[in-house]
């Protein structure tokens, strides 16, 4: 189930224009050479980037992927040339290419070492292909250079939690809490902590927290369907998975809420 909350970090798979720049401006009458050749690429990345950005808005992956592929390929300086690489990421990976997708990031963030949202998502992506070292790696680098980054604690939390580190998770998921008790992901992911290390009164506890913040949160519900289950509580474990198949947006989890259910 740790997988799962990704979702949370996913959510930052916006735009690169993640890396704000201004339109270019009207440059000054020139005839060098050199100087008209910039000014062509330039405008020629503009373009890309604006057909870009409108064929992610609409969904058009391929598009979008033909687009900023072209604009890398112009080799814009920054902060053009690792959002172009960071929006082409996210095209390859909606287009089921994650191998690509992660060396475009790792790219991104080898010209801009603190590009927060290429540093979460390549955490998302790791985590996604199963790459636990990796996706630990790339946790570690980015809580390093955004300490203070909610985002970045969450991303090293899930990280140390998947590849079985839980003082680390737990450690990360407390200071979350501590720093936003209302935090119903962060309430999630530590009573996750808590069911591995074998400590099911305080999973309770937090999954309890997390469905007082977010009573629809399915994966929650879920969970404590599995704990009532597991201390005999059938009655109450069939209202936990009905609840959860009914508040599920995804369907494998709909599903499997669903047959536990009916075998109660």
């Amino acid at each position: 189930m740790a997988v799962a909350s990704v979702v949370a970090l996913a959510a930052v798979t916006c735009s690169a224009a993640a890396q704000n720049y201004s339109r270019p401006t009207a440059p000054p009458r020139t005839t060098d050479a050199g100087a008209l050749a910039a000014q062509a690429r330039d405008r020629l990345v503009h373009e890309r980037f604006l057909r870009g950005v409108a064929a992610e808005e609409r969904g058009d992956w391929s598009a979008a992927e033909s687009e900023f592929r072209s604009a890398v390929a112009l080799d814009p300086p920054e902060p053009k040339g690792s959002s172009a690489r960071y929006d082409l990421a996210l095209a390859e990976t909606h287009l089921g290419r994650d191998d690509a997708a992660v060396t475009l990031l790792q790219e991104a963030l080898h010209r801009d070492p603190r590009f927060a949202a290429a540093a979460a998502n390549l955490v998302v992506i790791e985590l996604r292909r199963g790459n636990l070292p990796a996706a630990r790696a790339a946790a570690d680098r980015y809580l390093a250079f955004a300490p203070d980054s909610v985002l970045a604690r969450y991303a090293r939390g899930l990280a140390a939690l998947k590849a079985g580190d839980l003082a680390t998770a737990r450690a990360d998921f407390r200071a979350l809490i501590g720093a936003d008790p209302s935090y119903a992901a962060a309430h999630y992911d530590l009573a996750l902590v808590e069911l591995r290390a074998g400590r099911d009164d305080t999973a309770r506890i937090e999954l309890d927290r997390a469905l007082e913040l977010f009573p629809a949160y399915a994966r929650a519900r879920f969970a404590l369907g599995t704990l009532l289950m597991r201390d005999g509580r059938r009655a109450d474990a069939r209202v936990a998975f009905d609840r959860a198949a009914r508040d599920a947006a995804d369907p494998a989890l709909r599903a499997l809420a669903i047959d536990l259910r009916d075998r109660l």
